[in-house]
């Protein structure tokens, strides 16, 4: 059996060190990336949330990421929402929270009822 040549859109820094590593290295080097993306496709935790998130349920939590409802601020500072009251804020909107990259990041879905 001949040696794999790395996907062409493997870095060239990559490309060139896994063939220099012994076997046990590259099981390790396995390990490692496959409980990285593991992690990179688990929902986001309510605990990782912010305070005014309130997840939604589960069915309506599409690919990757949790859905939530969430009350926000426009950031003008003569608008009543600055005041940070919940009574007073923007919403609920809906948004996914998710990762990519290792980084917890959130996109809007739209307005309740709207999804």
């Amino acid at each position: 059996m001949k040696e794999q040549s790395p996907p062409t859109s493997l870095p060239k820094y990559l490309a060139e060190g896994l063939p220099k590593q012994d076997t046990e290295t590259l099981r390790e080097v396995q390990r490692y990336i496959e409980a990285l993306i593991k992690y990179r496709d688990q929902s986001v935790s309510a605990e990782e949330l912010p305070e005014t998130a309130e997840p939604v349920d589960e069915s309506k939590s599409s690919g990757n990421g949790t859905v939530v409802k969430e009350k926000v601020t426009c950031g003008d500072d003569s608008c009543k929402c600055a005041s940070r009251d919940p009574a007073d804020m923007h919403g609920p909107y809906l948004y996914r929270y998710y990762r990519e990259n290792g980084t917890m990041k959130s996109e809007y879905v739209g307005k309740p009822g709207s999804e």
